[in-house]
């Protein structure tokens, strides 16, 4: 069985919560003089929300790294197609937030890292 979401090849901890938007991206759309929409839809793109409870310093370290690149592959489960699905993206700001400070870096614990990734 595999995992139900892999970024850059490597498959990571299971998020405390996942949304998918499904974007349409218009060019020159516009509305007449009559009110009527005139659009002009180029492509539909996918801009995923995803956030993590307590992670390790191992745990956080391997996200981070999956989505150091400028753009990557991520697979996930796709609410259009009911399906999984695999895309190119690139990361939005993250940020992650210390759960358990401690005087040893090797015992302390993170929390609510979040990101978006979105369909270049």
């Amino acid at each position: 069985m595999s995992a139900v979401l892999t970024i850059n090849g490597v498959a990571v901890k299971a998020p405390k919560s996942f949304s998918a938007a499904v974007q349409d991206i218009d060019g020159n759309s516009t509305r007449d003089a009559s009110g009527n929409m005139h659009r002009d839809r180029i492509t539909v793109k996918r801009k995923l929300t995803i956030a993590w409870g307590p992670l390790s310093n191992n745990e956080i370290a391997t996200i981070m790294q999956a989505v150091s690149g400028v753009f990557f592959k991520a697979t996930y489960p796709d609410p259009q197609t009911g399906a999984q699905a695999t895309a190119s993206f690139y990361v939005g700001d993250r940020t992650a937030a210390a759960y358990s400070w401690s005087d040893t870096f090797s015992a302390m614990m993170w929390q609510n890292l979040s990101f978006d990734l979105i369909e270049q």
